[in-house]
């Protein structure tokens, strides 16, 4: 999964309520459901589930911890109202789990480990889909994926991200002595895909946006600007009212699509946008199109 920066330069409430709010829904899904069924779906979360499994440590203050440097790390290379709203979220999420749930007593779901797991990629799924609408990251894996994909434009991130992912489930079955888990985490892992995408309106693959507007320069100027996308500008001419209008091309990722939206709206309210689903996007920011070649 990978997630594109926000590239705003102010922080709104609406952006911190967005990320509360899925952090939240975030926690409860390890705390009810993945952790105390021995489910370690990948992500920092995941390796210290395994962690707290073994030695008893804290879920929310380890996960806090590990994520630190990371986002010191963000801070010299992404932009620092995303990385404000991450280390917001990271620290909420210690919160919520270590000071909220443990000591309250909330009630977890201890039987079938599928269910768990089913209920358990949902929430997590549902709550990183927010966050990221929120345009932050509950850190971990999201920091170090765009810190790498900002100085190696063309590495497949999400083949790094799932190969860690792996090493940890595994990692969990050694852990837990049993197969069942890391089977079980792939289910998680596979529903929490699934529902990011719900929220996200499909994370893999992408969106082609056809937007007629008589401001065109302008949108298409804030889209380079926050988003790093490529636009691509025809002059047009409307056939009944015989108004000049230009037409953009941009493609997008599909957790992208909500930000172009925005962008395009609160530049030009009587823009015209039509949206379509382009299966494979190649070039540059997107898939590398050098094994076409080959």
């Amino acid at each position: 999964m990978q997630l594109q920066k926000g590239r705003r330069d102010k922080i709104t409430i609406r952006d911190v309520l967005y990320t509360l709010v899925g952090t939240l829904l975030y926690a409860l899904g390890v705390y009810v459901f993945t952790a105390p069924n021995q489910i370690a779906p990948g992500g920092v979360s995941g390796f210290v589930t395994i962690l707290n499994h073994l030695i008893g440590a804290p879920i929310g203050m380890v996960t806090a911890a590990i994520n630190l440097p990371l986002i010191v790390l963000g801070w010299f290379y992404l932009g620092h109202p995303f990385i404000l709203k991450t280390l917001i979220s990271v620290a909420s999420f210690a919160v919520f789990y270590d000071y909220t749930f443990v000591p309250f007593h909330f009630p977890q779901y201890e039987g079938d480990h599928l269910l768990a797991a089913l209920f358990g990629g949902v929430l997590i799924g549902i709550g990183l889909g927010i966050t990221f609408l929120g345009e932050s990251s509950t850190g971990g894996l999201d920091i170090s994926s765009m810190v790498i994909q900002k100085k190696f434009p063309h590495i497949k991130i999400s083949s790094l991200v799932f190969l860690s992912d792996v090493i940890i489930i595994i990692f969990g079955a050694f852990a837990y002595q049993t197969i069942e888990s890391a089977l079980y985490a792939l289910v998680a892992m596979f529903v929490q895909t699934k529902f990011i995408d719900v929220v996200l309106y499909g994370a893999d693959m992408g969106k082609m946006v056809t937007i007629v507007t008589g401001k065109g320069n302008e949108v298409a100027g804030r889209i380079l600007k926050e988003m790093d996308r490529g636009v691509t500008k025809i002059e047009s001419i409307g056939a009944y009212s015989g108004e000049r209008k230009q037409t953009l091309l941009c493609a997008v990722r599909q957790n992208e699509y909500h930000r172009l939206q925005r962008i395009v709206y609160e530049t030009d309210p009587g823009a015209f946008m039509i949206v379509s689903t382009a299966t494979e996007v190649l070039g540059d920011g997107f898939k590398d199109s050098e094994h076409i070649q080959k």
